[in-house]
C-alpha cells in the first residue's frame, strides 16, 4: 500500500512540475505574442493551469480547504479574461471606426482636390 502512495506522490509532483514549466512558457507567449487576442488566451491558460496545479495539492497534500481557494480562483480568472476581452473588443472597435472615419475624410477629400484644379 505504501508503495502505491510513494508512486502517486511522485506522479502528483512530477504533474505539478510540468505545470510549473508550462506555466513560465505561458508567460513568456502572454508577453511576446504577437497579437492581443493571443495575450488573452496565454493569460486563460495561466489561470487555468494554476487552478490544475492547486486541485493537484489539495489532492497530494490532503487540504480540503485548497479546493475552495481553487473554486474562488476559477471565478476570478474567468472574471478577468472577460474584462480583457471586453476591453480588447472595446479598443478593436474604436480602432475599426476610427479607420472608416479617416477613409471617409481621405474620399471626401480627393473630389474636393479634383474640382478645386478644374476650377482654376
Amino acid at each position: 500500500m505504501e508503495m502505491i502512495q510513494n508512486a502517486y506522490h511522485m506522479l502528483f509532483a512530477g504533474a505539478v512540475l510540468v505545470l510549473a514549466v508550462l506555466v513560465i512558457f505561458s508567460v513568456i507567449r502572454s508577453v511576446l505574442g504577437p497579437g492581443t487576442a493571443d495575450r488573452i488566451i496565454a493569460v486563460n491558460m495561466v489561470g487555468t493551469m494554476i487552478i490544475t496545479i492547486i486541485a493537484i495539492l489539495s489532492v497530494y497534500l490532503d487540504e480540503n480547504y485548497l479546493v475552495d481557494i481553487c473554486l474562488i480562483y476559477a471565478m476570478i480568472s474567468f472574471l478577468g479574461v472577460v474584462v480583457l476581452c471586453k476591453v480588447y473588443t472595446g479598443v478593436y472597435l474604436q480602432k475599426k471606426s476610427r479607420k472608416a472615419d479617416m477613409e471617409a475624410i481621405e474620399d471626401n477629400v480627393e473630389p474636393q482636390a479634383e474640382r478645386t484644379e478644374e476650377e482654376i
